[in-house]
């Protein structure tokens, strides 16, 4: 422990970060920048090619944050857990999706426990930064690490969860100024991982063992998914009763106790927030309860992709027109505005829904070149040109990236719908615009 603390405090310590995506290649940019010596590991490739040549894949990580390390050769990749055995830490931050049953899929954590085998050695410190239920670290990545190894954790190696709080495309909070959770499986696991983060993380939150940091980051997402349930059920609501729920919402956030603002949408995106709380939900089940709230607002968030189809159906029988053989352009199918990222996007599904209803779909997404619907060809991201505002029976607007021109689609839009109340839009006349 204290050869560790040793190389932690003086930055001798290399850093060995599995998975290169939206939470390892900031971090890695984070340990970088504070003087440690930087190993990415990936699967993909490509990936690590762009990586290497200084090309941009992630929208809100550019090539300038990162590359300057690359070129000094303090932030190198590998593809081959063998390359990384030379590495004093280690910090997984790999996918944890759903199941076709929507149980958690722990493929990829394991995936990765089994091939850092190969790395452990004394004086290791391991940590699990992928969102997942309680007791994952010890029950699944510990066991994994430390099975046939005959070392004890907490006296030759350490382990740890930290829970990433990535936020792509905040300007404000990056990896530095989040403050961190910090849990480790014994007292002295949590003094190495806390003392590690310390050295990068402006703030540093110890709590008692792993499975409370695990749970730290399900209920943060989980209260983010209720919150937004009651917002979006909210929406309908004010549609019905004739009320502009943007108004309901700006007015309340006026409020200096006891209310945060959420915001409505087409439906929930993203690898988090419509993914971590069922995680919570199959734990429950093992301790034989139900999370009846959870549960139903999932059902809420599931069901606004319908809704919107609803609107824009109503939208274009007020112009005399069914939606089958109607041209649609969508605007953003990303799963929030200014990301390359459509995992879980609410997009996918109202593209679906209105394909199954006969409309003629395109979409434009200058962040998103190609998007694949289920059972569907893959649909190509077109240019946002004149003529084809003027074509399109209506623009529906699901995702507000910054850069597109909402002036010139509202001065050329036939009809309007909108789920993200653009405010370059909302002073349309209301036969030009709906609210979805």
């Amino acid at each position: 422990m204290k050869a560790l603390l040793d190389k932690i405090d003086s930055k001798e310590a290399v850093i060995g970060i599995v998975g290169m995506g939206y939470v390892g290649l900031p971090l890695a940019i984070a340990f970088a920048e504070c003087g440690f010596r930087v190993r990415g590991f990936d699967t993909d490739l490509e990936k690590l090619s762009k990586l290497r040549r200084g090309v941009q894949y992630l929208s809100h990580v550019e090539p300038k944050e990162f590359f300057p390390f690359v070129e000094r050769g303090q932030l190198d990749f590998a593809a081959s857990y063998s390359d990384l055995a030379f590495c004093n830490v280690f910090i997984v931050c790999v996918p944890t999706p759903l199941t076709a049953n929507r149980e958690p899929d722990l493929s990829f954590i394991e995936q990765a426990a089994n091939g850092l085998k190969v790395c452990v050695l004394p004086s290791k410190l391991f940590v699990l930064e992928s969102s997942t239920y309680p007791g994952t670290t010890r029950e699944v990545f510990a066991r994994i690490l430390a099975k046939d190894m005959r070392m004890e954790v907490g006296r030759d190696i350490f382990i740890a969860h930290s829970p990433e709080r990535q936020d792509p495309g905040n300007q404000r909070f990056k990896t530095r100024n989040v403050p961190k959770v910090v849990g480790g499986l014994t007292r002295n696991c949590l003094c190495v991982a806390s003392r590690l983060y310390r050295k990068v993380i402006e703030t540093v939150v110890d709590v008692e063992d792993a499975e409370t940091a695990e749970m730290v980051k399900l209920f943060e997402n989980t209260y983010r998914m209720v919150n937004i349930a009651v917002v979006n059920e909210l929406k309908v609501l004010c549609h019905r009763l004739g009320l502009d729920v943007w108004s309901v919402v700006k007015a309340a956030a006026t409020k200096p106790f006891g209310f945060q603002s959420f915001k409505p949408g087409p439906g929930l995106g993203g690898h988090c927030i419509p993914i971590d709380p069922f995680y919570l939900t199959w734990k429950a089940r093992q301790v034989g309860m139900n999370t009846r709230f959870i549960e139903l607002a999932g059902e809420i968030n599931a069901g606004m992709p319908h809704y919107v189809v609803e609107r824009l159906t109503h939208a274009l029988n007020e112009h005399s027109k069914p939606v089958k053989g109607s041209s649609v352009l969508v605007l953003g199918v990303a799963y929030k505005a200014n990301v390359n990222d459509v995992r879980e996007s609410p997009a996918i599904k109202v593209v679906q829904l209105l394909q199954e209803l006969g409309a003629a779909v395109e979409y434009h997404d200058p962040r998103i070149p190609l998007l694949e619907v289920c059972g569907q060809p893959t649909l190509e991201s077109v240019p946002l040109t004149t003529d084809r505002i003027r074509a399109a029976d209506v623009v529906l607007v699901l995702t507000d990236h910054e850069g597109v021109d909402y002036v010139k689609v509202g001065e050329l839009a036939k009809l309007i719908v909108d789920s993200r109340n653009v405010e370059a839009l909302r002073s349309l006349n209301r036969g030009r615009y709906c609210s979805a």
